[in-house]
């Protein structure tokens, strides 16, 4: 069997900044790599996640010119936690504002879960901005796909934890539990939206974990982006994301011509393989990966090792 491939050594960024997008926002920016090499863009996951250090290890330094950013409301960017002016729409606009702002006449677009809706949009509204796509657990914000968490499917396997994260809203409502959530998380009092953000990131950290991992979930329940994410997730997700029900389905003849990897872990609890088979279905050209030990995480092994094969894979194509 081929060794499988691991991240690239720990890196620091060479340039990094703020930028103003208007709207009262600021992003934080990094740029990691060899200055005027092949050119890409990171888009994290959540939404409201922001960037990590290790997410810079996935494309080798030698061959790339890797842009990395926090998205509104998110990490480094300010305000923090803030939902004004915050739509998918809104972060689509600003990575071509980032794109311009690196000088860019077109680059490798990468995302992961959250990430790979956000790069699914864009590269249906800029396609000729994008040399190629890779995106791991595909997240297409389908209604069936946010029923899969947050009403029946991902329930199915963690009883127990459904049970929890379902019992804290109940506490406050019997109503609709995105919503009474959604009210937590702007109650006046700081800690109720830190116990309502913790029950929320929890039960997402038990679906994108495959294997008991406490240390992630404590740390994404408990982080310090743990509120952000929970008041940003709720929030785009009772937005549908703006995006209409199959609309990035609907839309993917607009990829044609655009090599792209899908890496998609078969045990992914959190985005099932589902979504990206109906998307490699809609967009034929697209190299679809299912790693049969993998689930939703990119520091999983076999995950890993797809994602760093593919920046490998497209290294040398012409800029």
């Amino acid at each position: 069997m081929t060794d499988r491939r691991t991240l690239y050594p720990e890196i620091e960024p060479y340039e990094n900044g703020m930028l103003d997008v208007g709207d009262g926002h600021s992003l934080y920016w990094e740029r990691v790599g060899t200055p005027g090499a092949k050119p890409a863009v990171m888009l994290h996951g959540g939404p409201g996640a922001g960037c990590s250090a290790n997410h810079r290890r996935q494309w080798d330094p030698t061959c790339y010119d890797v842009l990395l950013f926090d998205q509104r409301g998110c990490g480094r960017s300010t305000p923090f936690a803030s939902l004004e002016a915050n739509t998918t729409w809104d972060i689509v606009a600003d990575i071509e504002r980032l794109r311009i702002m690196c000088g860019h006449e077109k680059w490798q677009v990468f995302g992961g879960s959250w990430g790979s809706t956000l790069a699914l949009s864009y590269a249906q509204t800029h396609p000729e901005r994008v040399s190629e796509l890779i995106l791991r657990g595909i997240f297409l914000c389908g209604q069936s796909e946010l029923d899969w968490l947050y009403a029946y499917g991902a329930s199915e396997l963690y009883p127990e934890e459904w049970e929890a994260f379902v019992a804290h809203a109940r506490e406050r409502s019997d109503g609709d539990l995105l919503q009474t959530y959604i009210d937590l998380l702007d109650d006046p009092d700081p800690a109720v939206r830190r116990a309502a953000a913790r029950a929320w990131n929890r039960w997402e950290g038990v679906t994108v974990t495959l294997l008991p991992e406490d240390d992630t979930i404590d740390h994404m329940a408990e982080g310090d982006n743990a509120v952000a994410t929970a008041r940003i997730e709720t929030h785009y997700f009772r937005h549908k994301c703006w995006l209409d029900d199959g609309q990035l389905l609907r839309d993917a003849d607009r990829l044609r011509g655009i090599p792209g990897v899908i890496v998609q872990g078969r045990h992914d609890c959190c985005t099932p393989p589902a979504a990206a088979w109906a998307l490699q279905k809609a967009w034929p050209e697209v190299d679809l990966q299912i790693v049969p030990d993998g689930g939703h995480l990119f520091t999983e092994p076999g995950i890993t090792d797809g994602l760093v094969r593919a920046t490998d894979r497209f290294a040398t194509v012409a800029r």
